[in-house]
């Protein structure tokens, strides 16, 4: 008997008992190729050295300062390597504890910023459908995935949602890439008239669409003219990096592969590695001098932002990041991943596109491939496929309602950056393997 309240009532899921590099072992000796890095988390694997030291000698120093009364010296390190190694123009970090708590971080900046410089009117939010931006009130509101959001939508703050840029099924067999980006641009600009560009606060948007899109990435020049719109008309651009940043497509920073700044972006996940809760705001000059030469503070703050240890982790996990070999590794394994995975599954009839960028793949699962027919939502392929890999000893990361928050099943993946060339090769043959055992049970 459990006295946990698992995410899945009645459940009874194998206990992890240790970890080491890309595996984890459960309870009765059982071990699996860690092919999600858990949720896109465990970026350097499990039981890294380093990370472990560096954690250890925090703790020998202190382990909680509460920042209403303390900075500490592994705090403003963080910090500044994140500015060191970020694009010009994100020239501040605000700590919390993870992604959900940036991202309501985030949209609190953007409304007191507004406040501060004169433009209270200002609060209306635009995001995507079939996006996700974290589990907490603000952040699901933001957020399109329309299955989490559904039974709580009647506590959901208002917000708006327009296209995501998901080419494989909405882009017209007539458009160009660049057609394609047009028009979601203007669908953008038509949506902040309707509601009046003086009361439109943030757009945010995931630079690659993570757990409910599958690893979905923009067409063309889509975020420059996304940029371009909230420009001329005074609105902050909010980029959600929560999953697909800090190393994961092969930068640093998934935006870097953009060209473009955005005024906010959040991070977690792969910042601390796993290692110890946190996530951070990345914030320009421009919102920094609104609080400084405003109010001089900002409104907000939870009890473990800034912890110190967590600090210490994620410092290291950064080092660590920047080292050249490990972006390296990054793009040649996302090359043999994405190699392994078209050779495996892409003509298979059942897999309708397979897609991403560096260590973060989506594979979209189809009952018809020429008309990109999803399964019968009944059927939870989704939750067949985590089962069947389950068995092989593979974690990977599917999810249902891909299209509409009901149809399509897709799996993501985004294994350890530290993965080698054997291992890749045994995470497609694991996956290869507990799809078709899923269809065809």
């Amino acid at each position: 008997m459990t006295r946990i309240l698992h995410r899945t009532i009645g459940a009874n899921p194998p206990k992890a008992a240790a970890g080491q590099g890309i595996y984890i072992t459960d309870s009765e000796g059982r071990i699996y190729l860690d092919g999600s890095g858990g949720a896109a988390v465990s970026c350097l694997g499990h039981n890294h050295p380093e990370v472990l030291d560096a954690m250890k000698a925090q703790m020998g120093r202190i382990s909680f300062a509460h920042t209403s009364f303390f900075t500490t010296d592994v705090a403003e390190r963080l910090a500044d390597q994140l500015v060191e190694l970020a694009p010009k123009g994100l020239d501040y970090v605000y700590l919390v504890s993870g992604g959900s708590e940036a991202m309501e971080a985030a949209l609190k900046m953007a409304r007191q910023y507004f406040v501060e410089i004169g433009q209270p009117q200002r609060h209306h939010i635009i995001a995507r459908r079939q996006s996700y931006h974290g589990n907490t009130i603000g952040a699901l509101a933001t957020g399109g995935n329309e299955w989490r959001r559904a039974q709580f939508r009647p506590i959901l703050p208002e917000t708006h949602h327009v296209s995501p840029c998901y080419a494989y099924r909405d882009m017209k067999a007539t458009e160009t890439p660049e057609a394609y980006a047009t028009r979601l641009a203007s669908e953008l600009e038509v949506k902040i008239i309707e509601l009046g560009a003086d009361t439109v606060m943030a757009f945010v948007a995931e630079p690659i669409v993570g757990a409910t899109l599958g690893a979905v990435g923009p067409v063309a020049d889509y975020f420059k003219r996304v940029r371009t719109i909230c420009d001329r008309y005074g609105i902050l651009l909010i980029f959600d990096e929560v999953m697909c940043g800090m190393g994961r497509t092969g930068t640093i920073f998934a935006l870097e592969q953009e060209n473009v700044i955005p005024d906010l972006v959040t991070v977690a996940k792969g910042l601390g590695g796993g290692y110890q809760p946190i996530g951070a705001v990345m914030l320009s000059e421009k919102i920094y001098r609104g609080f400084a030469e405003g109010s001089g503070l900002f409104q907000h703050g939870h009890t473990y932002i800034g912890h110190p240890i967590a600090a210490a982790a994620a410092s290291k996990v950064v080092e660590i990041l920047a080292r050249p070999e490990v972006m390296t590794n990054v793009l040649k394994m996302g090359d043999r991943l994405q190699a392994g995975l078209d050779s495996a599954l892409g003509q298979s009839p059942y897999v309708g596109d397979i897609r991403g960028r560096g260590l973060f793949r989506g594979v979209e699962l189809v009952a018809d491939k020429d008309a990109k027919l999803p399964f019968d939502p009944s059927r939870k392929i989704h939750s067949r496929v985590k089962k069947e890999a389950m068995k092989r000893g593979l974690m990977c990361y599917p999810m249902g309602g891909t299209i509409d928050g009901i149809h399509g099943d897709h799996i993501l993946l985004a294994p350890p950056y530290i993965i080698e060339p054997d291992q890749v090769d045994l995470l497609v043959e694991r996956l290869t393997d507990a799809i078709n055992a899923a269809i065809h049970s």
